[in-house]
C-alpha cells in the first residue's frame, strides 16, 4: 500500500491533514473499493442593504469513486456532480459583496454562481519507486488543478457552512476546470506537483463542457507539506490565460498558501481550521492600463461537539476592484472589503449512512464609506436557515478513513 492512502479524501490532488474527519460511505466490489462522499444543503437566505435580496434553493454536490491498490500501483476513478444548475439558477444566491464569473454578460456580483452540473471526472495513478517515494499522475476531463488549497466544500473547517467564502476567486477558484493534467511526487510527507490545465472560467451554462476554442494553456506548481497528523501546509503558483471570458485578452498570475489543523475533541468530536492566503496579479492590458494586484485572506473554523453539535465561523479579508463590483462610477480602483459570519448546526436524526441536520447562518459585513451608496447602509447582513443532509463521519481509525 502506498503511504499517501494514510491521508482523508480532498479535492483534486490536495491533502488534508491525516487527523482530519471523513464523512461518506465505503464498501468493497471484488478488488476495488468504492467510495460515496456527498452533501445537500436546503437554505433560505436574506441578505440585506439594496443589493441584498431573498432565495430559497439547495447547494449540493456528490461523488462516486472506486479505487484498487496492487503491485503495480494504485488506481482511482472519480466522478462529480452538482444538481446547482438546477437547485440554486442561472443567477446564484444572494451573498453580499461576492463576486466571479458573469451573468447575462456583466459580472456576477454580490451573488455566488452555481457549481457545474459535472463537477470533476478523473482518473489518478500513483507508484511507489523506492522506499517512501512515490509519484502520481492525474488526467480529468473535468477536474481540480494544483493551483490553491483544498476547495471549501471539501475542507473540514468549512463542512458546516452552506455558502462559498468571499475570497474563493482568489484561492480555490478553479476547482472546476475542464482539462487538467497534474504530475507529482510525494513522501510520506512531503508532495510536490505540476498542473497543465486550461484557465478559462466555465461559461454560464452550467449544464455542458467548456472545450471550445481552449488548450492546456495555463500552469501551476504546489508543495505540500504534512509533517505531522494534525497539519497539512501549501503554498503555489498559477499562471492563468484567458481566465475571464469578459476580458479574454487578459492574463492573471496567483499566488498562495493555506495552513489547515484537524484534531479530535473528546472522544467523538473534531476540531477543523484554515487559514488561507490568495493574491491574484493582473498585468497591464488594452482594458486595463495599470497592474492590478488583490490580496483575499479567509480564517475559518469548526468545532463538532460530539456528533450532533457543530458550532463554525469564518473571518475574511479580500480586495476588489470596482468592475468585479459593478459599482464603475466609484474612483478608487481597489476597495477593501471585510466580514465576518458565523452559524449553528444541530444533527437531528440519522438514517442508515446518512444524518441530517438543521442550522442557522449570520454574516456582517464591512464595507468602505464610498461604497455605501450603492448599499445603502455600511454594514450590510445577511442571514440564512438551512437544513444539511450529509453521509455520517467514520470512525477515526477506521481502514476506510484513508485515501
Amino acid at each position: 500500500m502506498l503511504d499517501r492512502e494514510r491521508f482523508p479524501m480532498a479535492s483534486g490532488t490536495s491533502w488534508l491533514p491525516r487527523s482530519a474527519p471523513v464523512r461518506g460511505a465505503h464498501g468493497m466490489a471484488g478488488k476495488w473499493m468504492v467510495m460515496a462522499h456527498g452533501t445537500a444543503f436546503g437554505y433560505y437566505t436574506k441578505q440585506s442593504s439594496l443589493r441584498g435580496g431573498w432565495h430559497a434553493g439547495s447547494v449540493n454536490w456528490a461523488m462516486l469513486g472506486a479505487e484498487r491498490s496492487g503491485s503495480a500501483g494504485r488506481i482511482e476513478l472519480r466522478a462529480m456532480a452538482s444538481a446547482e444548475p438546477y437547485t440554486v439558477g442561472d443567477a446564484g444566491y444572494p451573498l453580499l459583496l461576492q463576486t466571479g464569473e458573469t451573468y447575462l454578460g456583466v459580472p456576477l456580483h454580490d451573488r455566488q454562481h452555481p457549481h457545474e452540473l459535472v463537477m470533476e471526472l478523473s482518473t489518478t495513478y500513483e507508484r511507489r519507486l523506492a522506499g517512501p517515494i512515490g509519484v502520481s499522475l492525474y488526467l480529468a476531463a473535468v477536474g481540480e488543478p494544483a493551483a490553491g488549497p483544498v476547495a471549501f466544500m471539501h475542507r473540514p473547517s468549512a463542512e458546516g457552512d452552506p455558502f462559498s467564502p468571499l475570497s474563493h476567486h482568489w484561492q480555490d477558484a478553479s476547482h472546476v476546470t475542464f482539462g487538467v493534467i497534474t504530475a507529482g511526487f510525494f513522501t510520506r510527507h512531503l508532495k510536490v506537483e505540476g498542473s497543465l490545465f486550461n484557465g478559462r472560467e466555465p461559461d454560464e451554462v452550467r449544464t455542458n463542457f467548456d472545450y471550445a476554442g481552449r488548450a492546456l494553456d495555463s500552469w501551476a506548481a504546489r508543495v505540500t507539506l504534512a509533517s505531522a497528523q494534525k497539519w497539512a501546509v501549501s503554498a503555489w503558483y498559477a499562471y492563468f490565460e484567458s481566465p475571464g471570458a469578459f476580458y479574454p485578452e487578459d492574463w492573471a498570475k496567483r499566488i498562495g498558501a493555506s495552513v489547515l489543523h484537524s484534531r479530535t475533541v473528546g472522544e467523538q468530536g473534531s476540531w477543523s481550521s484554515a487559514l488561507i492566503w490568495g493574491a491574484s496579479r493582473h498585468e497591464p492590458s488594452a482594458h486595463h492600463p495599470v497592474t492590478r494586484f488583490t490580496h483575499g485572506v479567509v480564517a475559518e473554523t469548526s468545532l463538532e461537539i460530539g456528533r450532533r453539535n457543530t458550532l463554525f465561523a469564518r473571518l475574511e479579508y479580500v480586495q476588489k476592484d470596482v468592475e468585479e463590483l459593478f459599482v464603475p462610477h466609484v474612483r478608487e480602483e481597489i476597495h477593501n472589503l471585510r466580514a465576518i459570519s458565523t452559524g449553528y448546526l444541530r444533527e437531528i436524526v440519522r438514517i442508515g449512512s446518512a444524518t441530517v441536520g438543521l442550522g442557522v447562518r449570520g454574516n456582517v459585513n464591512f464595507i468602505p464609506a464610498r461604497l455605501a451608496y450603492y448599499y445603502g447602509e455600511s454594514n450590510p447582513r445577511g442571514g440564512a436557515i438551512f437544513t444539511r443532509v450529509t453521509f455520517n463521519r467514520l470512525a477515526a481509525r477506521s481502514p476506510h478513513a484513508a485515501h
